[in-house]
C-alpha cells in the first residue's frame, strides 16, 4: 500500500530509517574488526592448499631451530622455530614453494580454477614465516615466492635423475632438505582447516541470524500493529488476536504476581511467543549442520571432532547473544527510542532480557561442560586448566550463573533491591572482563569474537551516557520538599519544583529518583516512581482539607458511579483534545505549582530514610515511557470510555489520565492506613464530582466494574490498571474474557505494575 499523505510518508521514512539504523548496527557489529567475522566473509585459511602446506611443514625442526622450544607462539601452539629461521632456511622455503604450486593446482575448493599467482605471492609474503592471522610476526623471506619456486624446481630437476624428491614420513620431525610433504599429513591438515572454517562460518551466520531476529521481530510486530504502511485490515486482525495471543498469561492468571516457589513471573502469551521462537531457534541452530572431516590433524575421531564443534558453537553463540542481553536490559533501549521501532513496553523488554540471559547462560554452561569433558578425554585438562584463558572462562561462567539463576530472581529483587542493583553491576562487569580475557587469550587474531564484547560494552555505555545526560542535561540536581502524609500511612509526598511537565507529558511515564544525601555510601542507588504534575494535585497541603462526615462515609463504602451520558467524548484527533480535557478536569494550577509530585511508600533501603524535609537534595533521571511509542497512549485517549483501576499507591500512575480524557472513570481501593493519601488528593477528586468508585478498607469488584462498562454500550473501552499484582492480574484476565465474549466492543489494555 503506497504512502500518499504527508503523515504516511513521514511514518514510512521513519520506519525505513529505523530498519537502516538497526541493520547498520548489526553490520557494524559484524565488521568491527578489520577482517570482519570468520566466514562473513573473512577466511583466515585462504587459500586452503597453501595454508595446509605451511601447517604440514612448520612443526618440523630446521637446522636453525631451537632445541629448547623457544621459537615463539602461533595462536595457541608453541614452536621451536622462529620466524627469522623460517625466513632464511632453504629446505623450508623450497619445500613450501613446491608444495604450494603442486597442491594449489588441484585444490578442491578452487572449483577447477587456477589460484592466481598474485594471491600465492601475497600469501607467501604475509603467512610463510609467521601467520598474521594467528598473531605471529612475519619476517620477509630471503626469496619471493617466484624465486623460491625457481630454486625448488632446480632441486627437483637435479633430483629426477636419482628418483625424485624425498617424501617426508607422516611422523617426520626434521626437515633438512627440499622434500615432498607427506600426503597423509597434508590431507589431515587440509581437512581440519576446511572443517573449522566451515564450522566457524556457520557459527557467525547463525549467531547473526539470532541477533537479527531478536532485534527486528519487535520492529515488525510494531509495524503490523500500528504502521500506516500496513493495511487497516491487518491492524484490525492484530487487535482481534490480542485477547487470544498477546494479553493472557501463560500460567493461569499469574503475570505480575510471582509464581509459587520462587519461580519468577509467568510471561504473557505474546511474550511467550517471542521467547518460544527465540529458544527454539537457539536449540535448532545449536544442534544442526555439523560436519566432520577425517582424518583430522586436530581431532582423533569423528565424535571428538563434533564435540569440539559443539564447544566452538556454544561459545560463539553466547558471545553473539551478549549485546542483545544488554540491549533488552537497558533503560535507554534503542528499540524504545527509535521512531518506528518502539512499540513494546519497557516491562516486556525486561521479561525478554531475563529469558535471553537464560539462553545465554545455558549456552555458557554447555560450552563449559563440553570443554571440560573434551579436555579430559584428550588428556590436556591438567595443563590447560591453569592457563589464564581457562581461569577467566570459569570466572565468566560463574558470574553468568549467579546473575541469571542467583541474584536476579524475583525474590532477590523484592527483598534486597539495592543489593540486586549493586551485584548486577559488579557481576556484569566481571562477566565482561572474564569473557574478554577468555576470548582474547585464545582468539585475539581470529574470527572477531571480541567484537561482540565491544558491541555489548557499547550498548552499556550508550545507556549510561544517556542516563547521565538525562540527569545533568535535562533535569539536573533539584531541591525537593518532602511531606509526611501523617496518620498510620507510610507514604510521603515529594514535590520537586521547576520541572514543567504537563499531564500529557506524564502519561504512562516514570522517573528514577536518586537520594544521595540519604545514602552517601551508595549515591548510585535509584528507584522508579510514577510522576504526577504538581499542578494537577495542587501544592502540598492544599488538598488536605477534611471532608465532611457524609463524604467520609461514602469513601468507606461504594460511591455509586454516575453515567455521564452528556459528557463530551475525546476527539479522534488524539492529543489535540487533551487541552480541553485538562481544562475541565481537576483543580487549576495555583501559584508556584510548576513541578512534579511523587508519592513514595517507604520501604527498605533509601526510601526508608525519607522524612519531612523542606529542601532535600535529589537527582531525577527521566522521564521514561513505560511504552516506547505514543501509539498505546493515543489508543487509550481515543477510547470512548477510559476505566482507570488502581490499588493503593498505584493511583499515581492513573492521575494523569484523569486530566487527559473527558470520559474517564476512576476505581480506586486503598487500605485504611492510606487514607491520608486520599485526603491529599481530595482537591482533585472533589472537582470531579461523584463519578468515581473509591473504597477505603474494601477491595474493588474488578469483574463487576468491567462487566458494567462492557454492558454500557461503549464501542471502544480503554482499561488502565495499576496496583498490587493480584489486582493487575485479575483485571487482565477479566479484560481478556470480555474482549473474547463481546466482539462488538474493542478493548485497549495497559498494565502499569512496576513489578520489575
Amino acid at each position: 500500500m503506497a504512502a500518499n499523505t504527508p503523515a504516511e510518508r513521514r511514518q514510512a521514512s521513519r520506519f525505513a530509517a529505523t530498519i537502516v539504523v538497526m541493520l547498520s548496527l548489526l553490520h557494524a557489529t559484524a565488521a568491527f574488526n578489520a577482517g570482519a567475522l570468520t566466514g562473513v566473509p573473512a577466511n583466515n585459511y585462504d587459500p586452503y592448499c597453501a595454508m595446509a602446506c605451511i601447517r604440514s611443514l612448520n612443526g618440523l625442526l630446521l637446522s636453525c631451530s631451537s632445541t629448547q622450544g623457544s621459537g615463539g607462539m602461533i595462536g595457541m601452539v608453541g614452536f621451536a622455530t622462529s620466524s627469522a629461521c623460517w625466513a632464511s632456511d632453504t629446505p623450508y622455503l623450497t619445500s613450501l614453494a613446491y608444495c604450494m604450486t603442486v597442491q594449489c593446482a588441484v585444490d578442491e575448493f578452487s572449483r577447477g580454477e587456477d589460484i592466481p599467482a598474485s594471491k600465492l605471492e601475497w600469501f607467501w609474503e604475509t603467512e610463510a614465516t609467521g601467520q598474521i592471522a594467528a598473531g605471529a610476526p612475519t619476517v620477509t623471506p630471503k626469496w619471493t615466492y617466484a624465486q623460491a619456486l625457481v630454486e625448488a624446481q632446480a632441486v627437483v630437476s637435479n633430483a629426477s635423475a636419482s628418483g625424485g624428491l624425498p617424501a617426508l614420513a607422516a611422523n617426520a620431525t626434521w626437515l633438512n632438505t627440499t622434500s615432498l610433504v607427506s600426503p597423509a599429513v597434508y590431507r589431515a591438515q587440509w581437512n581440519v582447516l576446511v572443517a573449522v572454517q566451515e564450522e566457524t562460518s556457520k557459527e557467525n551466520r547463525y549467531g547473526i541470524a539470532l541477533l537479527s531476529v531478536g532485534v527486528l521481530l519487535p520492529i515488525v510486530c510494531t509495524a503490523l500493529a500500528s504502521s500506516s504502511l500496513v493495511p487497516s485490515s491487518v491492524h484490525r486482525l492484530v487487535h482481534r488476536l490480542k485477547p487470544h495471543l498477546v494479553w493472557p498469561s501463560t500460567m493461569g492468571t499469574y503475570s505480575v504476581r510471582p509464581l509459587p516457589y520462587g519461580l519468577g513471573n509467568a510471561p504473557t502469551r505474546g511474550q511467550a511467543l517471542y521467547i518460544g521462537l527465540f529458544v527454539a531457534l537457539n536449540v535448532v541452530l545449536t544442534s544442526v549442520n555439523y560436519r566432520a572431516r577425517q582424518p583430522s590433524a586436530w581431532f582423533l575421531n569423528t565424535s571428538r571432532e563434533i564435540a569440539a564443534y559443539i564447544l566452538y558453537r556454544t561459545g560463539e553463540l553466547g558471545y553473539i547473544l551478549l549485546p542483545l542481553v544488554f540491549l533488552f536490559g537497558s533503560r535507554n533501549n534503542v528499540l524504545l527510542l527509535v521512531p518506528g521501532a518502539a512499540g513494546w513496553s519497557h516491562a516486556t523488554y525486561l521479561v525478554l532480557h531475563r529469558w535471553v540471559a537464560r539462553v545465554f547462560a545455558l549456552q555458557a554452561i554447555l560450552h563449559s561442560v563440553v570443554g571440560l569433558v573434551l579436555y579430559k578425554l584428550n588428556g590436556v585438562y591438567d595443563a590447560e586448566s591453569v592457563k589464564p584463558y581457562w581461569i577467566w572462562g570459569i570466572v565468566a561462567t560463574v558470574m553468568v550463573v549467579l546473575l541469571t539463576f542467583g541474584l536476579s530472581g524475583s525474590y532477590a529483587r523484592a527483598c534486597a533491591y539495592e543489593l540486586f542493583l549493586a551485584a548486577h553491576v559488579v557481576f556484569s562487569a566481571l562477566l565482561i572482563v572474564g569473557c574478554w580475557y577468555h576470548a582474547y587469550d585464545l582468539y585475539k587474531f581470529l574470527g572477531g569474537v571480541v567484537d561482540f564484547l565491544y558491541a555489548a560494552v557499547a550498548v552499556w555505555f550508550f545507556d549510561h551516557a544517556l542516563r547521565v545526560l538525562r540527569v545533568v542535561g535535562l533535569l539536573g540536581a533539584r531541591r525537593a520538599r518532602v511531606t509526611e502524609l501523617g496518620g498510620a500511612s507510610d507514604i510521603v509526598r515529594v514535590d520537586v519544583p521547576g520541572v514543567r511537565w504537563t499531564s500529557f507529558d506524564a502519561l504512562g511515564k516514570h522517573v528514577y529518583v536518586y537520594l544521595p544525601t540519604l545514602t552517601p555510601w551508595r549515591p548510585w542507588e535509584n528507584h522508579p516512581f510514577s510522576i504526577v504534575p504538581t499542578a494537577l494535585v495542587g501544592r502540598s497541603g492544599l488538598g488536605q482539607s477534611v471532608r465532611g462526615s457524609d463524604d467520609m462515609e461514602k469513601m468507606g463504602s461504594l460511591v455509586q458511579a454516575v453515567a455521564v451520558d452528556g459528557a463530551s467524548l475525546p476527539s479522534r484527533s488524539g492529543p489535540a483534545s487533551v487541552s480541553a480535557a485538562t481544562a475541565s478536569s481537576g483543580p487549576g494550577p495555583g501559584p508556584d505549582t510548576a513541578g512534579v509530585t511523587l508519592y513514595i511508600r517507604r520501604a527498605n533501603g533509601a526510601t526508608h530514610r525519607l522524612a519531612a524535609h523542606p529542601s532535600l537534595f535529589v537527582l531525577l533521571e527521566g522521564p521514561y515511557a513505560n511504552t516506547g511509542t505514543a501509539t498505546a497512549t493515543n489508543a487509550l485517549l481515543r477510547c470512548d470510555r477510559l476505566l482507570l483501576i488502581g490499588g493503593g499507591i498505584g493511583i499515581t500512575a492513573l492521575l494523569p489520565y484523569l486530566a487527559c480524557h473527558a470520559n474517564a472513570k476512576l476505581a480506586w481501593s486503598l487500605r485504611e492506613a492510606a487514607r491520608p493519601l486520599l485526603d491529599d488528593l481530595s482537591a482533585l477528586l472533589d472537582a470531579r464530582g461523584d463519578v468515581d468508585d473509591i473504597r477505603v478498607g474494601r477491595r474493588l469488584d474488578a469483574e463487576q466494574l468491567l462487566a458494567d462498562e462492557a454492558g454500557a454500550g461503549w464501542g471502544r473501552i480503554g482499561v488502565v490498571v495499576s496496583g498490587p499484582g493480584g489486582l493487575c492480574d485479575s483485571v487482565r484476565a477479566r479484560v481478556v474474557d470480555l474482549a473474547k465474549a463481546t466482539p462488538g466492543t474493542t478493548f485497549e489494555l495497559e498494565v502499569e505494575a512496576y513489578s520489575w
